[in-house]
């Protein structure tokens, strides 16, 4: 198929596969089987009694959930597979979104008794985005309440019209039995043992096929209005290339937990899927980029690479572009859960631990960033909490730990207040929390606590003007400044724009300004980050005796500041989407209830003796709702909600944060603190 001769790694064809789903969809469990079934392990390991390969953390074992990515290793049919596992609790996005990067194919796994969640639909939207072939595969089809047809429904309204079943399911729940196939893929024909019994269910399958790949492509649709069937010699050809130009998505059903429908998973992820793209000439450039960092006792840091150019040897010497550093790589090992092994090569297009890069990042570019995917932002952090610990020895240690995981998850923007001695993070939900203390406490041995979460709110002009300083005293120093701030579109971030001229203001003092800009807006009047504008440096001054470079890190946030208090700011609020469904008689209290908290909702849609609401809803006053939802509707609501973006909260609602450290409104006292710090650096 096309693709599939783009690389060979050491001449095995080569494929890299990211699995994701919604949290207890089964792809931890699916993990497992594909690797007991490949030959990898002995036996599939358990999730729930915590002898999953990929779940290796002690966190991940005692709490049966998969915290960080793991990537692991297997071969089927000739074919070497990087299989990345990821987390499928929303509190773990940042894992899901770093893997998303370095991956050439997906398998996104739908639970046939849930259907399509929250978390389902996140990554759905991210692999579209990116562009990336994907296998659907629906699971537990053996589950109480399994219903295939109403969740290719679910999958053909909530995610693609192009999501196109490749099998046909031979019952559910206890009675299912596995499936017919309805393309053979050059192997077994299709119908097959089965057949018979589910001759009603095989035809709506085939018809539903034969309709979706017709629409994709004119020719075949006249051929299919005019015979009103087609082959599947027609067929095959044009699912493989619809499917790698992400036209298609083929569907497959299985029961992960008793091997039903596993093998035939992974014939379809080696025919279907594409090979990496990259130039394996030792001569080619290097290029690669670090999605995953974990430390080893004895060996340190482990940068786990995904490769597009060249070749990284052991001992050899990397530029990290993002850091402008060299390190020397001092071995390059493929790991398969807590096992590993030294390769001594990593080539272009295959993923492995190097060893040696003490430097690198998340997301450093290593050698150069051609032909390296950027970066896709998934996980927005909507709280921020205080960490405690339980004494005051413990303090060197505890911020020791925190900047080690934030060396692991940069999410964390971990902000460390020495003068204050407080150290303050950024998390997704109270889940994360939770694997954070217990993480500490396994890893490090230190017991730590958090404060009550607070909502990260953040702040935009409340209209149009201007910023102005001059720092001329006490001498020596000279920098003169005026910034136009203008208001953005909601979601723009910060757009920076100097037209000031060279000889007025020589281009690395520039330089200087552009870089505290960003800087001196993570905290606003009200001590939130200022967003959504447009910043214009209009006019600037340097002194041919009296400017140091240095002066323009004073001088650029007394600018900004006074920009802001010239203009003044309006708060932004985080605001979820939310789906929620129940039982038709809980309609009016839960309405009721959305209502109070701000939230705004359509229509509402009632069918099956259900109502169905969407609508958005601050976070502010939602951080309870999921455990009311319960008791509200005895168990019976189902609710999914995800980060939709910020907008301008009500007059009524004012939140401010304390600053950290000096104003630069208070000129005088900023002056002496920042130059007596710059001194001191």
């Amino acid at each position: 198929m096309a693709g599939q001769d783009r690389n060979r790694i050491s001449g095995r064809e080569l494929r890299n596969i990211g699995i994701f789903a919604h949290v207890d969809a089964g792809k931890t469990t699916t993990t497992e089987q594909i690797l007991y079934r490949s030959g990898r392990i002995r036996t599939p390991g358990s999730v729930d009694d915590g002898t999953a390969q990929t779940d290796w953390l002690d966190v991940e074992r005692e709490r049966g959930i998969s915290v960080r990515a793991a990537v692991t290793r297997f071969e089927w049919r000739g074919v070497s597979v990087n299989l990345v596992d990821t987390p499928g609790h929303v509190d773990f996005l940042s894992e899901v979104e770093r893997s998303l990067r370095v991956m050439d194919g997906a398998v996104l796994i739908v639970s046939a008794a849930e259907g399509v969640q929250a978390q389902t639909e996140i990554v759905w939207h991210a692999l579209r985005e990116k562009g990336i072939p994907t296998i659907i595969y629906v699971n537990k089809m053996d589950r109480v309440g399994a219903d295939a047809e109403a969740v290719l429904g679910q999958i053909r309204k909530l995610l693609s019209t192009a999501a196109a079943p490749i099998q046909a399911p031979v019952g559910a729940e206890a009675d299912f039995a596995g499936c017919v196939e309805l393309l053979p893929m050059d192997r077994e024909s299709a119908g097959g043992e089965g057949a018979e019994l589910y001759a009603a269910g095989f035809e709506r399958y085939m018809q539903l096929l034969q309709e979706t790949v017709a629409e994709s492509d004119e020719t075949l649709l006249l051929r299919y209005f005019e015979q009103g069937a087609l082959t599947v010699e027609e067929l095959v050809p044009v699912v493989k290339d619809r499917m790698v130009r992400t036209e298609l998505f083929p569907v497959l059903f299985g029961a992960s937990g008793r091997g039903i429908g596993v093998e035939r998973l992974m014939d379809a992820m080696i025919e279907l899927l594409p090979a990496p793209a990259g130039d394996t000439d030792a001569e080619a450039q290097v290029a690669g980029v670090v999605f995953k960092l974990e430390r080893d006792p004895a060996m340190g840091r482990i940068a786990y690479v995904r490769l597009y150019g060249g070749t990284i040897r052991n001992r050899d010497s990397v530029y990290n572009e993002s850091r402008d550093a060299w390190d020397k790589v001092t071995q390059i090992r493929k790991v398969d859960g807590r096992k590993s092994e030294d390769v001594g090569v990593l080539e272009a297009g295959d993923i492995a631990a190097v060893y040696g890069l003490n430097r690198a990042r998340i997301g450093d570019v290593l050698g150069t960033s051609e032909g390296v995917p950027g970066e896709q932002r998934l996980a927005v952090p909507l709280l921020t909490v205080q960490v405690h610990w339980a004494n005051e020895a413990e303090y060197p240690a505890v911020v020791a730990a925190f900047q080690e995981l934030a060396d692991e998850d940069p999410l964390l923007d971990l902000q460390w207040l020495p003068e204050e001695r407080e150290l303050h993070l950024k998390v997704m939900g109270a889940i994360q929390m939770e694997v954070l203390t217990q993480l500490v406490q396994s890893r490090f041995g230190l017991t730590i606590t958090f404060g009550a979460p607070s909502v990260i709110y953040k702040e935009t002009l409340a209209g149009s003007g201007e910023g102005f300083i001059a720092y001329t005293m006490p001498k020596p120093c000279w920098a003169i400044l005026r910034f136009r701030m203008e208001p953005g579109e909601r979601g723009s971030g910060l757009q920076y724009l100097s037209v000031v001229r060279p000889e007025h203001l020589l281009e690395s003092y520039q330089n200087e300004v552009a870089r505290r800009v960003p800087e001196a807006l993570q905290q606003g009047l009200r001590g939130w980050e200022v967003t959504d504008l447009k910043v214009t440096l209009v006019e600037g001054e340097h002194h041919v005796w009296h400017t140091h470079p240095l002066d323009f890190v004073v001088a650029t946030p007394m600018g900004i500041m006074n920009g802001l208090a010239n203009i003044g700011t309006k708060l932004l609020e985080p605001i979820l989407r939310f789906r929620l469904s129940a039982p038709e008689e809980f309609g009016g209290k839960l309405m009721n209830e959305l209502i109070l908290m701000r939230g705004a909702f359509d229509a509402p849609v009632i069918a099956g003796g259900r109502i169905e609401l969407e609508g958005t809803l601050p976070v502010a006053t939602s951080l309870d709702f999921p455990a009311r939802l319960g008791s509200m509707t005895k168990g019976r609501g189902i609710l999914s909600a995800f980060f939709e973006g910020y907008r301008e909260c009500p007059p009524d609602v004012d939140a401010e944060r304390p600053r950290r450290g000096v104003n630069p409104l208070d000129q005088s006292k900023w002056i002496l603190a920042t130059r007596n710090a710059l001194s001191a650096g």
